[in-house]
């Protein structure tokens, strides 16, 4: 058998279009929920290989300015998720084949899992473990986890992972094998400095500036504002007037309950048909990502340059006004800009 190494795995990794790669050995897991442990997917696994596939700064760039908001939409989440990762771990699998051993990818398509994931807390009988002592189908991967355990980065406060590399800008995916690779340390950096510029510009007010969750992984604490998961999963639809420009003229929001039931309530109340069909991202990760990748950058404490900011110093995000909605409700809206 062929010797394969973790520099080996790295460097394809790349060349199939991972953007970062990190190692973590299986017992970096020890104490995960059962419901999110990876080594029930592969008790033999001695290795979990991280992907993070960029977000490139540009897909915010229409999102940040107001005036177009498909291509986060589009290539930053679904392309990402269930096109551009998938493809590459296939290739990682099968390349990790050639030298004899295993591999099980652990793709992100997060969509359903997060509902099997929220549907087995609230439905015990959603599902039933087909072996004593086995958690139900399916485990869900914390992928956030996996990247720490992993060495590509930390937590920030809003529970999104940073890097050192891209900041928030990242998607992850996972990969076990049996073959014993040499691990990455955990990432000992400080890139959040707890601004809680992430809270304050978060369109649903879903994360706590009071109160922290954290959690142990390897023997570190990880911490991070408690995060209101149900009024993420309807803000980021677009269910506050002053951050969404699509919505219909007729909509009434005080129909759609902070809820995971809310959001077929929410996608009917949007007017343009290509955010229709699937969740709409029209919140756009305001505070989560946008605020936070322009701190970062602000601090300069990326490794990772451009020739111009991501946000001009001093320029404030765009926001709707009562006015700007009564105008277009009466039928009289007007294109100008506004600020906060």
């Amino acid at each position: 058998m062929s010797t394969l190494t973790s520099q080996m795995v790295k460097d394809y990794a790349k060349s199939i279009g991972a953007d970062l790669c990190g190692i973590a050995p299986m017992d970096r897991f020890e104490g995960a929920p059962k419901q999110q442990d990876p080594r029930y997917i592969m008790p033999r696994a001695k290795s979990c290989i991280v992907l993070a596939f960029r977000i490139p700064r540009g897909y915010f760039r229409g999102i940040e300015e107001g005036t177009y908001f498909e291509a986060y939409n589009g290539m930053g989440y679904a392309n990402i998720n269930t096109i551009v990762s998938p493809l590459a771990l296939r290739e990682l699998c099968c390349f990790i084949e050639d030298f004899g051993y295993e591999a099980a990818p652990v793709p992100n398509l997060y969509h359903a899992s997060s509902i099997r994931f929220a549907t087995q807390k609230h439905d015990p009988d959603f599902s039933l473990p087909v072996k004593e002592g086995l958690p139900c189908p399916d485990i869900v991967v914390d992928f956030r986890v996996a990247a720490y355990a992993a060495g590509l980065g930390e937590f920030g406060y809003s529970k999104v992972f940073l890097t050192p590399e891209f900041g928030p800008f990242q998607r992850f995916v996972v990969l076990l094998t049996d073959a014993e690779l040499e691990p990455d340390p955990i990432y000992e950096g400080k890139l959040c400095d707890r601004c809680m510029r992430c809270a304050r510009a978060c369109s649903g007010n879903a994360i706590s500036t009071t109160e922290t969750e954290s959690i142990m992984v390897a023997g570190h604490k990880v911490e991070w504002g408690k995060l209101d998961v149900q009024k993420c999963s309807v803000a980021y639809m677009g269910a506050s007037e002053e951050y969404n420009p699509f919505l219909r003229k007729d909509a009434d929001l005080s129909t759609v309950p902070e809820t995971y039931h809310g959001a077929p309530v929410l996608r009917s109340m949007v007017g343009i048909p290509g955010y229709g069909g699937n969740n709409p991202v029209i919140e756009g990760a305001r505070g989560c990502m946008r605020e936070c990748y322009a701190h970062l950058e602000e601090r300069g404490v990326l490794t990772r340059s451009f020739a111009n900011p991501f946000r001009e110093k001093g320029t404030k995000p765009w926001k709707i006004t009562p006015e700007m909605r009564r105008a277009f409700v009466e039928g009289n809206a007007t294109s100008e800009e506004n600020e906060e």
